[in-house]
């Protein structure tokens, strides 16, 4: 059975950090791309960054050089640190795997809130 368990979110002043974690199971680390996606009240899922088991990321625009994305194989776990947050970050925020290799499967977290106070 494969789990995504985020956790890290929570309340915080605006031009803060929090570091949000994905503890994946039940599947090869290796064979997915782990990505962070946030909705916004009213709005569309996002992506925020993706992730391969070789370190390579990738970042929307809007998470250039305040999320960096980064995962620990051992521990089958992603992070997103986030920085200088604003209140246009708040969002419930997603990890998502999706399959590389092989057949396709694409698996997503419950969520974990983050709100931003400005």
């Amino acid at each position: 059975q494969v789990q995504l368990v985020e956790s890290g979110g929570g309340l915080v002043q605006s031009g803060g950090s929090l570091r949000l974690s994905c503890a994946a199971s039940g599947i090869i680390f290796l064979f997915y791309a782990m990505g962070w996606y946030r909705q916004a009240p009213g709005k569309q899922r996002e992506s925020v960054a993706v992730i391969t088991w070789c370190g390579v990321g990738t970042h929307a625009d809007s998470a250039k050089g305040r999320f960096p994305i980064s995962s620990d194989n051992g521990r089958n776990t992603v992070y997103l640190q986030m920085n200088s947050l604003k209140a246009e970050d708040t969002a419930v925020y997603y990890c998502d795997a999706v399959r590389i290799a092989g057949s396709s499967s694409d698996y997503w977290g419950q969520g974990t809130q983050v709100t931003v106070s400005s």
